[in-house]
């Protein structure tokens, strides 16, 4: 399952709720202190110490197994390893606190700011913030989301789509504005085939014909004289055979038509190769190399691949990628596993790291 990832707003809203929990059981066990052990106030500021650094303990050890807090908890927010969704641990829980913990000392908000400064610059369009690149997290938003049940989501061949990825990973970036579609040639590298490329050819109109002559009775044959002893038997029913009936011609198959964030767009002739530098591998008949430019280098050389399968469905697959290959179908977005094919349905976008493709189909 997918989450997508959490709004700056609802972040600063658990940073807030965790702060004032952590500060006001500090204050509580200044005020205890006071009250039950002495007024000294070198013994009141060493006991209000040991508390921070066991609270800081104990917060770190929750966010690093758990991957959530107090405030975490009560924004359904939720903090996981970039890339892989898994818990970070206590280490990078550790480090990821105490830079929070430092940022958060009285300098007039600037540190917080400065953090969250650098999570709405993150060029990688998710969120993370100076501290999240330290320690290789990401935050989540894991309150459930209700799907709109869709008839066109059954649409695809059940047995080829990947519905075992179970990672907690980030939702693609906004749809880019595309501009005008270029032609063909700008993107494939083979040419197409002439059933696709050439126009369907209209059927002749009928011509009038004159009218015919009657055709002569078909001769029966001989009545054969039954024997005697066979007088007595009921002679079968006959039988009906219908006429054969003109044959039907099958409809053309119908177009894929794919679209880039560029402008780029084609028709399918066959399997399509996508990356920074696509290459095939030995022997592996190849119709489209689409070669992508990558701003933060989130594009692996060869990507992912997608292609007609046998059955005429277009199908996408991931190739072991860095970054991991993402299909929104309707809003919702799944990470696709390596090495394991999903079926396109009409309008589905793919999200190869910061670039993405959307697929059509034509009648």
């Amino acid at each position: 399952m997918t989450y997508p990832i959490a709004q700056l707003e609802r972040r600063f809203t658990a940073f807030a709720i965790d702060r004032i929990l952590a500060w006001g059981l500090l204050a509580l066990v200044g005020v205890l202190t006071v009250a039950f052990v002495s007024d000294d106030v070198w013994t009141v500021v060493g006991v209000v110490a040991g508390a921070m650094v066991l609270l800081w303990l104990v917060l770190a050890v929750l966010l690093g197994v758990g991957g959530t807090s107090p405030g975490k908890a009560a924004t359904g927010l939720r903090v996981v390893h970039h890339g892989t969704g898994t818990p970070i641990g206590v280490g990078p829980a550790l480090l990821r606190s105490l830079v929070l913990g430092v940022a958060g000392l009285p300098t007039f908000g600037i540190g917080v700011a400065t953090l969250a400064w650098t999570a709405v610059e993150d060029r990688g369009r998710q969120r993370r913030g100076w501290h999240d690149h330290l320690t290789h997290t990401v935050v989540v938003d894991v309150r459930p989301v209700v799907e709109v049940a869709s008839d066109a989501a059954d649409e695809g061949p059940r047995h080829i789509v990947n519905l075992t990825a179970m990672r907690l990973i980030p939702a693609p970036p906004v749809e880019a504005v595309r501009t005008p579609e270029r032609s063909e040639q700008s993107m494939r590298r083979q040419q197409l085939p002439p059933e696709v490329v050439a126009p369907p050819v209209a059927a002749p109109p009928p011509q009038p014909q004159s009218d015919p002559q009657p055709a002569p009775p078909p001769q029966q044959p001989p009545q054969q004289q039954a024997p005697p002893h066979a007088a007595h038997q009921q002679a079968p029913p006959p039988t009906y055979s219908p006429p054969p009936s003109a044959p039907r011609h099958a409809p053309p198959p119908a177009r894929w038509r794919v679209h880039f964030d560029n402008g780029e767009s084609f028709v399918i002739a066959g399997m399509a190769l996508v990356g920074r530098r696509p290459e095939p591998r030995s022997g592996e008949q190849v119709a489209h190399l689409i070669p992508l430019a990558s701003a933060d280098m989130s594009v692996s050389k060869t990507h992912a691949q997608f292609g007609p399968a046998a059955d005429g469905t277009i199908v996408v697959m991931d190739r072991g990628s860095t970054n991991g290959t993402i299909l929104v179908r309707q809003g919702v977005s799944r990470q696709l596993a390596a090495g394991k094919p999903a079926a396109l349905l009409h309008g589905d976008k793919v999200v190869y790291g910061d670039r993405e493709m959307t697929i059509t189909r034509e009648a």
